[in-house]
């Protein structure tokens, strides 16, 4: 649950944009069903249209 809130506190803290173009913050969730079980992804991260950073989890 840290390591969640620290990367979103880090995305935010991107999505400021302090010098050029702002960063938008993106987030997305992901949920599998498979014969192997059942399985979840996610990601956050920040792009202004050139550069683009995320985590995937």
């Amino acid at each position: 649950m840290k390591r969640i809130a620290l990367i979103l506190t880090i995305a935010a803290l991107a999505g400021c944009g302090a010098d050029g173009a702002p960063f938008t913050p993106n987030a997305s969730l992901g949920l599998s069903v498979g014969s192997g079980g059942v399985s979840t992804d996610a990601s956050v991260g920040a792009s202004n249209g050139t550069v683009s950073v995320g985590v995937g989890i």
